[in-house]
């Protein structure tokens, strides 16, 4: 058994695609692109397909993540090329790697949002930033399944800021109208209860009565591990591709390698 992991796109109006949505699409791309999937066992079987820590819908994401089981070895650059035709464009796989390390889903502990504020100008989001990092703690609610909940959406955030573009000629150009445009970076853990981009949102409006005119676009950016040292969040598929160059011979799964067994550990079902 060979496992594979991916990460696609939601962009465009591909971003209000529900998680059940895409995994729909995602399981008609597999039998177009006619992939060898493994299957459960009982009465319903279904493809080995685990997803991790997916966006909420409608936001966008250049990162998410997932990964399959298959029941015979494919070229995962191959693969990743059949499965991104068969899918709508907006939803995109860029990225796929031979699993080669456990523990996927324990390396996404940390995301990078864009949030852009049409109608809002960069100072007054500056001043909302500041008012929200200097406070210690900003309660927000957000109805649940088990009805309303307050808790403090401050103390996962790792970085917020007002981000801006180099060139003032294409951060003109990327507004949709005249109006001002504000776009802010936001560095959050993934913590429990999970603290959304709209949490931070909320918490702005509380702090500094920050109230966008129109709702904010979000786009993940990044999602992986988060270093403590660069404050940066990492690529979680890296410690595979390190896998995969260190012991390429187990790549082809040649006949009679003793390393196999451990240079290929399985990952969660």
């Amino acid at each position: 058994m060979q496992r594979i992991r991916l990460r696609y796109t939601k962009r465009g109006r591909l971003r209000f695609t529900s998680h059940r949505d895409f995994q729909r699409a995602f399981e008609r791309a597999l039998r177009r692109a006619e992939v060898p999937m493994a299957y459960s066992a009982g009465f319903t079987p279904h493809p080995k397909v685990s997803y991790a820590n997916a966006a909420p819908t409608g936001t966008g994401s250049e990162a998410e993540y997932l990964e399959i089981a298959l029941t015979e070895a494919r070229d995962p650059d191959k693969l990743r090329e059949l499965l991104d035709e068969s899918l709508p464009a907006g939803l995109d796989v860029v990225d796929a790697v031979e699993a080669r390390t456990p523990g996927l889903a324990d390396r996404l502990t940390a995301s990078v949002w864009e949030l852009r504020l049409d109608g809002v100008t960069p100072e007054e989001a500056g001043r909302a930033v500041a008012a929200f990092e200097a406070a210690e703690t900003v309660e927000v609610e957000r109805q649940t399944k088990k009805g309303m909940r307050t808790f403090d959406a401050r103390t996962a955030v790792v970085n917020l800021e007002v981000a801006r573009t180099q060139d003032p000629e294409l951060e003109e150009a990327d507004r949709p109208t005249d109006q001002p445009c504000a776009i802010l970076r936001l560095v959050v853990r993934h913590v429990t209860p999970a603290v959304r981009p709209d949490d931070v949102l909320s918490g702005l409006r509380a702090v500094a009565d920050l109230a966008p005119p129109v709702p904010a676009a979000v786009t993940r950016l990044a999602q992986g591990l988060f270093d403590e040292e660069t404050g940066t969040v990492t690529d979680p598929l890296a410690p595979d591709r390190e896998a995969v160059m260190a012991a390429p011979a187990a790549t082809a799964g040649a006949a009679g390698s003793a390393a196999a067994p451990t240079q290929v550990p399985e990952g969660p079902a």
